[in-house]
């Protein structure tokens, strides 16, 4: 019976989900899904791996340009979210958080950026991807994370097996925009080469993958791993490099809570 109710609750989400990308659109605001949502969408052939490792949906996240608040703002309200007040004040700028008694569904709004231990902008980004933020984004999200957990680590071998990497292309990891974007901040590298690291140790601890898929995975995840280092880095880069990690590298995650 709980399945039965987690899957009716992801059900709901995910048709939410959809309602306010598709309003969205049809008043020319760009919001797009990130977070968990965001890879049950982009990866359809795999979302199965998901469930088999145990993956949950809870919330609903968006990115968004801060240029067209007000009118997200008036469509969230009317589509009946209240946005919790001592948050908007005190982060409303770059992040905001809507509640709906009505169905029970929490949407949290990012505009810009994802500000987390690193830093992901998202200036000409959303017009990449009708649903989501783009591919690349979307690893950079969860590679970021400098204390990974579990459920990050799932989402990431569900993109990876999904999806091939190499150019630009909509159904493509753009490795080459994460190499360009790493290579100006080493903490950046360093956090998220450490997490493809891990990527790769613990697809064997996965008995739900087969060796087709650790076989696919950990060869992307090389082949991710070579672009970034062949790219050139930048003076500033090699300079926090000889610092390393001895000095913190990451900014810490404000605790917002619902």
């Amino acid at each position: 019976m709980q399945n039965l109710d987690i899957a009716k609750q992801e059900a709901l989400m995910k048709s939410e989900a959809e309602r306010i990308v598709v309003e969205g659109r049809k008043r020319n605001l760009h919001l797009r899904l990130l977070g968990a949502l965001a890879f049950q969408f982009h990866c359809p052939k795999h979302v199965n791996l998901s469930k088999k490792l145990g993956r949950v949906l809870s919330d609903i996240d968006f990115a968004a340009y801060s240029g067209q608040r007000v009118e997200i703002n008036k469509m969230m309200r009317e589509f009946g979210y209240t946005d919790q007040g001592m948050l908007t004040a005190l982060f409303g700028h770059t992040r905001m958080i809507w509640d709906n008694k009505s169905n029970g569904m929490h949407v949290d709004i990012f505009f810009d950026k994802l500000e987390m231990n690193h830093e992901i902008p998202f200036a000409n980004r959303l017009e990449m991807d009708e649903w989501t933020i783009p591919l690349a984004d979307m690893l950079l999200e969860k590679m970021q994370i400098v204390h990974i957990n579990e459920k990050d680590v799932v989402d990431t071998v569900m993109l990876l097996r999904e999806h091939s990497v190499g150019d630009g292309t909509p159904e493509t990891i753009d490795v080459r925009y994460v190499a360009a974007t790493l290579a100006q901040d080493w903490g950046f590298y360093y956090t998220v080469t450490e997490n493809l690291k891990k990527i790769q140790d613990r697809l064997p601890s996965f008995p739900e993958l087969g060796d087709e898929d650790r076989t696919d995975i950990s060869g992307k995840v090389q082949t991710m791993m070579k672009v970034i280092e062949d790219q050139p880095k930048t003076m500033s880069w090699k300079m926090r490099a000889r610092v390393g990690a001895k000095k913190k590298w990451y900014r810490e995650v404000e605790d917002v809570t619902r």
